[in-house]
């Protein structure tokens, strides 16, 4: 069961949020654990609806962890108390469901559970291969370097995905106001010229009736065909992302679409090329790298070929030996560099050099398609739009003449 509950801390600051315990005595329990005095505590069932945190809102978001891993990354280099530092960051969160988490991690440390088991009790915040790097620190003895290695990784990360996303905002943007004007043409614009040319005698040309008896279509049933098409794409969301076989459709032929394929396929083999390299430098195992990698990757053609060079590691094969065999998924690129690094004993720094490469392709893979798609969008509603404005003012300009 869930409580929500307001305290005070030793210090008199009110705090509040919510614990997760079997029982409301088991929630106090835990609360006064944390040194907090509470002043209220309800179960999260008997909140009214109106009462209740929207989760949106609550999120932690993956900048979030960026800005934590930074800072603690920072505090540890400085020689601060582990505990003090997972403490210290807790206390400075403004997110209070990250807040109350991060405190949870600095209690479990406290009572002598290891940083990697404390963060891996939260998988919704910290991913296997954020766990498994804050594991091999723990093991080497060289939990600093690993922290700040870490921390650079996650920001380039972040920096990466946020440069992809920015740039498709301006096509969402213009796709939102094609559809505001043509909304507006169809409900507002149309109905008065329609009332034009039905009190007039004049016979409309072909092109104007249909224009009008699609834009009279759409006025009457719009409600019934936005319901069809939100409930359509509900359910193929559902089918396509939340279950195996939607998943695996995806996956399989995502890639086969001309454009968007081989910059999906980029993307991949340089997020492959920098967790692995990542993993390697942290110290882990390569088979054991490779499995974490498996995860990470978000394709199920990509997992499935990360999991049989796993394999393939195991019986004493090379990474580059297996992914040759997939040309159409690893480039010769790729494993060429991968190669060269297995000889030569550095595979953390070609990896390290694949993912900048593929990251600069996927960059300017990213700045083709925009350029395509851009300017396909504003055509594609200059052309809406001069049909309407076309079968608009051809029968008005006939009007004229027959008045003349």
């Amino acid at each position: 069961m869930k409580f929500k509950y307001q305290a005070k801390t030793e210090e008199g600051e009110t705090q509040e949020g919510v614990v997760e315990a079997s029982s409301r005595q088991s929630a106090l329990d835990v609360l006064e654990n944390h040194n907090l005095f509470v002043v209220s505590l309800i179960e999260s069932s008997l909140i009214p609806v109106w009462m209740r945190e929207i989760k949106i809102f609550n999120r932690v978001s993956q900048k979030d962890i960026v800005i934590f891993s930074r800072q603690l990354s920072m505090m540890f280099e400085a020689n601060v108390p582990l505990i003090g530092s997972l403490e210290t960051l807790g206390s400075q969160q403004k997110n209070h469901v990250f807040k109350e988490k991060v405190l949870e991690i600095a209690k479990s440390v406290e009572g002598g559970t290891a940083l990697s088991e404390a963060f891996s009790r939260h998988p919704d915040l910290f991913s296997p291969f954020y766990i498994n790097m804050i594991k091999s620190g723990e093991a080497s003895g060289k939990l600093s370097e690993v922290l700040k290695y870490l921390a650079e990784r996650l920001e380039k990360q972040y920096e990466f995905t946020s440069k992809i996303k920015g740039a498709m905002v301006y096509p969402v943007l213009v796709v939102f106001v094609s559809f505001i004007v043509i909304g507006i043409i169809i409900f507002f614009v149309m109905p008065q010229f329609a009332d034009i040319f039905a009190a007039s005698e004049n016979e409309l040309p072909l092109f104007t009736k249909i224009v009008l008896g699609a834009s009279g279509f759409l006025r009457k049933w719009i409600l019934i065909i936005l319901v069809l098409v939100l409930g359509l794409l509900g359910f193929a969301f559902f089918y396509l992302r939340k279950t195996k076989e939607g998943k695996e459709f995806i996956d399989e032929h995502i890639l086969d679409i001309p454009v968007l394929g081989n910059f999906l396929k980029m993307f991949y083999l340089s997020r492959f090329a920098q967790n692995l390299s990542t993993l390697i430098a942290g110290g882990l195992p390569i088979a054991q790298a490779l499995k974490i990698c498996s995860d990470i990757v978000n394709n199920n053609i990509y997992k499935d070929i990360v999991l049989k060079t796993q394999e393939g590691v195991k019986k004493g094969k090379t990474i580059s030996s297996v992914l040759i065999r997939y040309p159409d998924y690893f480039t010769p690129l790729f494993t060429q560099m991968v190669s060269t690094g297995e000889k030569t004993g550095k595979l953390e720094d070609s990896l390290s050099k694949i993912a900048i490469f593929f990251q600069k392709e996927v960059e300017r893979a990213l700045d083709v398609l925009l350029s395509v798609i851009e300017p396909a969008l504003i055509v594609f509603l200059a052309i809406i739009v001069g049909i309407i404005a076309a079968a608009v003012f051809v029968p008005m300009y006939g009007f004229i003449g027959t008045a003349m």
